[in-house]
């Protein structure tokens, strides 16, 4: 079997896939990937169902060798960079890793979360369904904890003779601010409150982990205080607790909680708000339901239409290609003399 070895990776470098599913009555969270196009798009390079695990980075990279045999691996994700032995591979496009050889991903540059996929997936017993690793409750992940060095990821290694394959399509993004569902509880606060929220600039703090992104901004007041009978909670829920400043619940959140929630991420949207990186300025928008279900819909079809953007790699005598296969093996001065030269 082919294993995948890590010889290096931030700490919170962790499996996650699509999250375990109907537990929440158990108190037991989804938790998941942070940013699902993401993962579609590294998992559909090397032929893999969108909701597979694969290695999630979180601010930082990681460097990785291969054992046993070869390796189909793709990243996507907030501009991470791959290369192999320190040649660069072209960005959305899939790559062959052969034994030995050193495979390096770069740290997040235009957000925080990125994807490692590996063809056929990995070979690793899921708890409760799912490869997805929960910090607090040590479900999940390799073992029950994150990836360190040294750890290694048996692979289940299917179809390594496919041919490197690039996506001919961009990743699908949503401008302007955040949209929101007002609610659950948005009766709790008076309307000069929703209308602070949703005209106000916030700034994500820096205590934003997996579990939810704390923001700063104007204090936002309850109309029937910041107390309420705890009931359950869904990815995107904005809590407003008694400082007044809201919390935007992630996926690693709590199953229940007690303070009131002025309003909820649209579930097409998340994956934005989570690659947003502490000191970023946010903005919020109310919509109805039929919006948030119709991007909903349409985010679901980019990432069925995945598999079929799908090109056989075809290198172009680019510049840029051309620069990174490192051609150039030495310089010569047309003034010295060569060997050649003082044979004739």
């Amino acid at each position: 079997m082919t294993d995948l070895v890590v010889k290096s990776c931030g700490p919170m470098t962790s499996l996650q896939d699509r999250g375990r599913l109907g537990y929440q009555g158990f108190g037991v969270s989804p938790s998941g990937a942070m940013d699902r196009r993401a993962l579609a798009m590294a998992n559909a390079l090397v032929g893999n169902p969108p909701e597979t695990a694969a290695i999630e980075f979180m601010n930082l990279g990681g460097t990785f060798t291969c054992e046993g045999g070869d390796l189909h691996v793709a990243v996507a994700g907030a501009g991470c960079t791959m290369s192999i032995d320190g040649t660069p591979v072209t960005p959305q496009t899939s790559v062959l890793l052969t034994e030995g050889q050193s495979l390096e991903i770069g740290h997040p540059r235009t957000g925080t979360f990125a994807y490692l996929a590996a063809s056929g997936g990995f070979a690793v017993e899921p708890e409760l369904g799912s490869l997805s690793f929960h910090l607090r409750s040590r479900l999940g992940g390799l073992k029950g904890a994150a990836l360190k060095a040294g750890d290694r990821l048996p692979c289940r290694a299917e179809s390594q003779d496919r041919e490197p394959m690039q996506l001919a399509v961009d990743p699908i993004e949503e401008s302007g601010p955040i949209r929101v569902m007002l609610g659950p509880q948005d009766d709790y606060f008076p309307p000069e409150t929703i209308r602070l929220f949703l005209e106000s600039e916030f700034t994500i703090s820096p205590q934003a982990d997996r579990m939810g992104f704390q923001l700063t901004g104007p204090r936002l007041e309850h109309a029937k205080g910041f107390n309420i009978v705890s009931d359950g909670i869904v990815d995107g829920h904005i809590q407003v607790p008694g400082s007044g400043q809201p919390i935007v619940l992630m996926r690693d959140r709590q199953t229940a909680g007690g303070y009131p929630k002025i309003a909820t991420v649209i579930s097409a949207d998340l994956a934005r708000f989570a690659q947003m990186r502490p000191g970023s300025s946010v903005r919020f928008k109310a919509v109805e339901r039929g919006e948030a279900l119709a991007a909903a819909r349409r985010l679901k079809e980019w990432t069925a239409s995945l598999p079929a953007s799908l090109t056989p790699v075809r290198f172009a005598l680019t510049t840029e290609h051309l620069l990174s296969r490192n051609l150039i093996g030495g310089t010569v001065n047309a003034l010295t003399p060569t060997v050649a030269d003082s044979n004739e």
